[in-house]
């Protein structure tokens, strides 16, 4: 199984907002194959919780204004880690510590990558 076209479409909107907040290590991990409760893992980092927060702020705002609907928010107040759950895609913004510690990109290994061009415009408006 692949990730669905509206979940591509999702994750590009959410690169492209952390890119704007100056987030680092953007990768996108199709995970549609071993998870069934969501398409895409994206994940990335801030330099500090200041950053952490910005970042994750700017990726919901620009989620929630395509039409994505927002099931679950966690971690906001220590701005450590933030987890954002829209359905198809589930964000992971980390602080660079905990990103190295909790190293999912080493657990999801097997999942292809989905490349990101962030040069490029996505439409802002939900399928």
């Amino acid at each position: 199984m692949t990730a669905t076209s509206h979940a591509i479409d999702l994750v590009k909107i959410a690169a492209i907002a952390a890119d704007s907040k100056q987030a680092e290590d953007l990768v996108a991990l199709d995970v549609s194959g071993p998870l069934p409760l969501t398409d895409i893992f994206l994940i990335a980092t801030g330099r500090n919780e200041r950053n952490v927060v910005a970042i994750a702020g700017e990726i919901e705002d620009k989620l929630l204004e395509s039409g994505a609907k927002l099931l679950r928010r966690e971690g906001r107040q220590e701005g450590r880690w933030i987890l954002l759950d829209f359905g198809d895609v589930i964000v992971h913004v980390f602080h660079e510590e905990d990103r190295l510690y909790y190293a999912l990109e080493r657990l999801w290994k097997d999942c292809p990558a989905i490349p990101l061009d962030l040069g490029v415009p996505v439409s802002t408006t939900a399928e």
